[in-house]
This record gives structure tokens, C-alpha cells and sequence, in this order.
């Protein structure tokens, strides 16, 4: 153990102390996986510890700053709930929940992102509202961002082709109300009181029945990142599954806190919308649509790519007049910020 390190603190914090489970015996494996997360996959992964109902948490590392690791094997000490697969690189999103869920022994498998913190009780409170679901289902809680407000993503339309052309050429400003022109992410609408059947949900908070994830073989472990839980969505909807979004759970997520380039980000992103409308929807959309969006898709990359370099550029002449300490200081802050 480091020096300076109160077991006690460790202890309470991580939530290793027995508490009761009000939802009988249901185990639930929360798996995270991480690259280069930083200080928040600490928070993300005691914050999962404390849960009562959480029977295991595993932390797939894809890669992450030795630092981080070496305080979270130092937890994984004194709490024999963590578990930490790890040497095998950097295999992408899918395949690394894929990697998860081969070790999970619980009855439910909670796959969460490594910068979202889960609220006290927030799986007790999402098993509660479970109970009243049948056959094979699958929920997400409300994402917010660290302002409070509801973050994109937690529910969302179908992505189709057409949906993709709709919101790449903002078609939804001339009639915003119809639905052929709704948008993919319903974060703008109101917000429903209750329990809610939705088409797609985040990737970054899902539970389900261990039984339910493996039904339809897991992730796709061809989408190395991005995508991959919106293809899940739909092949659980298509294999008869049903999704679910409760608001009575917000779940606080950072995001973009891995240290990825952002372009490379991009190009996979791209990458994987375009393989994912040329798996599902061949049959009904006409080729020449298709290779439209996809060139969309590919242009909208380009032009990003282009404002990522000019603010690289830009950025670059700032840190030549603010010198390497400017620097230093800047990235200490951000750490200590990620850190609280």
C-alpha cells in the first residue's frame, strides 16, 4: 500500500462495508472499460463500488497513465468486488465490454462509462424499476452534464439513413415538429415523468440481464469505437428485446476525458456510421442514398478535421508566447479538476 494511504477512508469510500440489498439476492457486474481516462475512472469505479447490489466491477484497461492504475490495483487490494483485466491492449469499446461480460458472474451486467459516476442507490433504484419488466429488456438512466442539465444521448430515435441525412443537412430547422424531420437525440424535448420505452440509449449506462446481453452475442466488436451501442439497441429491438429510459436516476457524465487524439476519434466515428448503415439498411434504402450519406458522413469528417488542425495551430502559437510552464500548469489544473 502507498504511503499516506488511510485504509479506513479507502474502505468507506469504496463502499466495502456490508449493506443490506432491499432487492433481495440480485448481483449485478458493473463493467467499465477505460482508455487513458484519467482521474475520473477512479471516481467511476467507486462510485460503482459503493452500490449495494453490485456484485463485482471490472475494469477492462485498454490502456490508461500508470498512476491511475497503480491507485486503482491498490483498491483492488482491499476490495475483492474490483477486478482488473488488463496487458491485452487497446481492442476497442465493443470488444472490450465484450471482454467484461466473458467474466461477469452476476445476473445483470451494468456496462458504464469510465467518466460517468453513478448517484448512491442508482442500481438499486434501476432494479426497482425493472421489476416490472418482461422477457428481454434493457435500461438507461438520465445522463447530465456536470451543469445539471440532460446531456445527448440518454434516449434517442433510430438511426437511420434518413435520420443521419436530416441531421447532417439540418433539415429539422424547416419543420421541426414533423416526424419525419425529429431529431436522432430527444434530449431537447421534454423530459418524460416515468418509466419510458425508447428506440436507443446510451452506451454509457445500460443494464440488463446477463442472459438478455448475451442473446444477441454482445457488442459488435467490429465497431472499435462509437456506434456500437446504437447497433446493440437495434439488434436487441430486432431479436424482439425492449428499451427502456427512467428519469428517476441522473447519472453524471464528463465525457471526451480520454487523452485519444480527437481526429483519430472522428475517423472512427465515421467509420463506424457507415458500416453500421451498410449492415442494416441495404434492403430498404436505394444504394445511391446510401453512398450520399456515407459521403456526407466523410465530408462532415474532412471539415472537422480541418477545425481541429486550425485550433491545434492556433493553440500552438499561444503556447509558444505562454512558455512550457503555462503548459504544465494548465494540465496540473485540469488533472486536480477531473481528480474532485
Amino acid at each position: 500500500m502507498k504511503q499516506g494511504t488511510n485504509m479506513s477512508d479507502l474502505e468507506h469510500d469504496s463502499g466495502m462495508q456490508a449493506a443490506s440489498t432491499p432487492h433481495g439476492d440480485a448481483s449485478v457486474s458493473v463493467i467499465i472499460v477505460s482508455f487513458w481516462t484519467g482521474p475520473l475512472l477512479m471516481r467511476s469505479a467507486m462510485s460503482a463500488l459503493r452500490q449495494p447490489h453490485v456484485r463485482e466491477v471490472i475494469v477492462v484497461d485498454n490502456g490508461n497513465w500508470a498512476d491511475e492504475m497503480d491507485r486503482l490495483r491498490e483498491l483492488a487490494d482491499y476490495s475483492e468486488k474490483l477486478i482488473i483485466i488488463s496487458g491485452h491492449g487497446n481492442i476497442g469499446y465493443a470488444a472490450g465490454c465484450n471482454k467484461g461480460a466473458a467474466n461477469a458472474t452476476g445476473e445483470y451486467i451494468f456496462i458504464l462509462n469510465p467518466d460517468a459516476i453513478l448517484p448512491d442507490e442508482a442500481v438499486g433504484d434501476m432494479l426497482a424499476e425493472s421489476a416490472r419488466l418482461d422477457g428481454g429488456w434493457m435500461l438507461g438512466a438520465k445522463l447530465i452534464n456536470p451543469d445539471g442539465t440532460e446531456q445527448a444521448g440518454s434516449r434517442r430515435s433510430t438511426l437511420t439513413p434518413w435520420r443521419a441525412f436530416v441531421e447532417m443537412t439540418k433539415l429539422y430547422n424547416f419543420a421541426p415538429r414533423h416526424p419525419y424531420f425529429r431529431r436522432f437525440n430527444y434530449h431537447k424535448e421534454p423530459c418524460p415523468g416515468q418509466l419510458t420505452e425508447v428506440p436507443v440509449i446510451s452506451g454509457a449506462c445500460m443494464l440488463m440481464k446477463r442472459e438478455t446481453y448475451f442473446s444477441i452475442d454482445g457488442m459488435d466488436a467490429n465497431y472499435f469505437l462509437h456506434v456500437e451501442d446504437v447497433d446493440f439497441c437495434l439488434r436487441l429491438a430486432r431479436a424482439g428485446g425492449k428499451i427502456y429510459f427512467t428519469p428517476k436516476v441522473d447519472i453524471l457524465h464528463f465525457k471526451s476525458s480520454s487523452r485519444e487524439s480527437r481526429i483519430r476519434v472522428e475517423l472512427r466515428k465515421a467509420k463506424s456510421m457507415v458500416r453500421y448503415f451498410f449492415t442494416h439498411f441495404r434492403d430498404p434504402y436505394p444504394s445511391v442514398f446510401l453512398y450520399v450519406v456515407s459521403a456526407l458522413i466523410w465530408l462532415g469528417f474532412a471539415m472537422r478535421t480541418v477545425m481541429i488542425m486550425i485550433r491545434r495551430m492556433l493553440a500552438l502559437v499561444g503556447l509558444k508566447q505562454s512558455g512550457p510552464d503555462t503548459v504544465r500548469r494548465g494540465y496540473a489544473a485540469a488533472r486536480n479538476r477531473a481528480r474532485s
